[in-house]
């Protein structure tokens, strides 16, 4: 196995005038990569990088930050991918925690960085990819420019980094609390990558569409799978007006598009996506979180010819456990599918014991992908790796086939009365009302019940609103009483981490107030 800066260096020299990057219709070749990366690593050794020192990256999707992800790892040194749209609370939280040498950072991240930076004495030095604004930074921090370090002078070839060295840190999105750290080594990304082009059948003939931001785990494994097999990284500039990225998609002749739940109720509902022609798409990949059967459905009805798969992972897994691959979609509807190429998945009950066809368990994980722990947090670590693998907090039932099919999270269960009541089953049934974009079903406190049922609703932009008591007929007709709507609220989005995640969290604490 190899790492990917290795399969990164075969690319180079195989193919040096290949598109790696596109990007506001500009190219940068896998040859241009391969200069900008070692000369950031060269320019990070000259100011004292020492092996396994964190370099937080703070800038959007760009060749920019590829050449940094590169340079970083070349040098000896961890990558810490952060969100560039940060506060300084935010800041305080993962800096403070992973002690960074250095910081790759743009406009937007300037000023918190600035406000925080007395509370982080390991950082020695910054560098500006934007210089549009003047923040003020510790004297004893050295300032350097983008455009100088990426031009640095390179002595010697970098050093290939080991499977056994820490590659990067990527932290949680946070949606039920603190972020995590999540400690993944080289072998941790080489062995996901090699499963996801093994399933995916990529080449480097393949290129893709990203919308997902290369700091979450999903849109990283876009970035490591395609640089691995010199395909090419098509970075979508503007994700707030999607017809632009269908067109992107069209004028570039994507073969690829991967995205998040929400990502394809915006396409279906917000967009022309269901009048356009993809003659070049060849797959679409949806993780993130389960995608209800009836927006399966109207995928599949807008680009038939088009291969979907249905994936699930967690960041502790680097990015993927488990695809439906095209072909079961029919027969398994619902279902997350099997363990991907080197990847082994259980459903054991409380005792650790395999459960039974038609039972719910926990998800438990084996593979050479899971992560070395979380950064800092031993306890934590402890707490989900056990003898018996990586304990994912993912409550499924197995068919008799050995398809998994996701239950929900143990954390989103809802308690109300004397029942245990899974909302993703009651989203899917809300979902195949024509009027909804989107929806997110949490238990509120209740007096009596303990959880009352709430279901906080999307309206599709293309279709008739659909009406709250529509909502409650079509759930009486579809669910037991124990298991019905206690109230319908309406709102012009949910909210959701950078990665696309609904914060369920930020539901269950809205104010008693908000009209229903």
């Amino acid at each position: 196995m190899k790492t990917l800066f290795a399969q990164f260096q075969e690319r180079v020299t195989a193919a040096p005038n290949r598109v790696a990057v596109h990007h506001r219709n500009c190219d940068t070749t896998y040859s241009d990569l391969a200069r900008s990366s070692a000369a950031v690593a060269a320019w990070l050794q000259a100011q004292g990088l020492q092996h396994g020192d964190r370099v937080a990256v703070l800038i959007p999707n760009s060749a920019a930050f590829v050449a940094a992800y590169l340079g970083i790892q070349a040098a000896g040194g961890v990558v810490v991918a952060l969100n560039p749209d940060t506060t300084p609370h935010e800041l305080t939280n993962t800096l403070g925690d992973c002690a960074p040498f250095g910081v790759v950072t743009g406009a937007a991240a300037e000023a918190p960085l600035s406000q925080v930076a007395e509370k982080l004495p390991s950082v020695r030095v910054v560098v500006r990819v934007d210089e549009k604004s003047a923040p003020v930074f510790p004297q004893s921090w050295k300032i350097a420019a983008w455009a100088d370090v990426a031009q640095h002078p390179v002595s010697q070839s970098p050093a290939l980094p080991q499977l056994e060295d820490i590659a990067q840190i990527i932290y949680t999105s946070g949606t039920t609390g603190k972020p995590k750290g999540v400690t993944l080594s080289h072998g941790n990304v080489a062995a996901n990558c090699a499963s996801i082009v093994e399933y995916l059948r990529l080449s480097a003939d393949d290129s893709v569409l990203v919308s997902l931001p290369f700091f979450y785990s999903y849109g990283n494994s876009l970035l490591f799978t395609h640089l691995a097999v010199g395909g090419r990284l098509v970075l979508a500039s503007d994700t707030v007006f999607w017809n632009r990225v269908l067109d992107m998609m069209q004028r570039e002749r994507t073969t690829g598009f991967s995205g998040v739940p929400s990502t394809y109720a915006m396409l279906l509902h917000k967009s022309d996506f269901r009048t356009r022609e993809f003659p070049e798409l060849r797959y679409l990949t949806c993780a993130g979180g389960g995608l209800a059967p009836a927006v399966v459905d109207r995928l599949r009805d807008v680009v038939p010819n088009v291969e979907l798969f249905l994936m699930y992972g967690q960041t502790e897994a680097t990015a993927r456990l488990s695809t439906l691959m095209p072909n079961e979609v029919d027969t398994k509807l619902g279902s997350i599918g099997r363990g991907i190429p080197g990847v082994e998945l259980s459903v054991l009950d409380d005792t650790n014991t395999p459960v039974q066809p038609g039972e719910v368990g926990e998800i438990v994980a084996r593979g050479e992908n899971l992560m070395q722990g979380y950064w800092n947090d031993r306890t934590g670590t402890e707490r989900v790796i056990r003898e018996e693998g990586l304990r994912t907090g993912d409550l499924a039932r197995v068919d008799e086939d050995g398809y998994l099919f996701i239950v929900g999270r143990k954390s989103d269960i809802i308690k109300s009365g004397a029942y245990r009541i899974n909302p993703k089953e009651l989203e899917e049934v809300i979902l195949k009302l024509p009027g909804v974009a989107e929806v997110a079903v949490v238990g509120l406190p209740d007096e009596i019940q303990g959880e009352s049922i709430v279901a906080f609703v999307v309206h599709s932009a293309n279709e008739v609103e659909t009406t709250a008591e529509v909502i409650f007929e079509h759930c009486r007709k579809h669910l037991p009483r124990y298991k019905m709507i206690r109230d319908v609220r309406f709102v012009d989005s949910l909210p959701k981490t950078p990665s696309g995640k609904i914060r369920k969290n930020d539901l269950r604490n809205v104010d008693d107030s908000v009209p229903a």
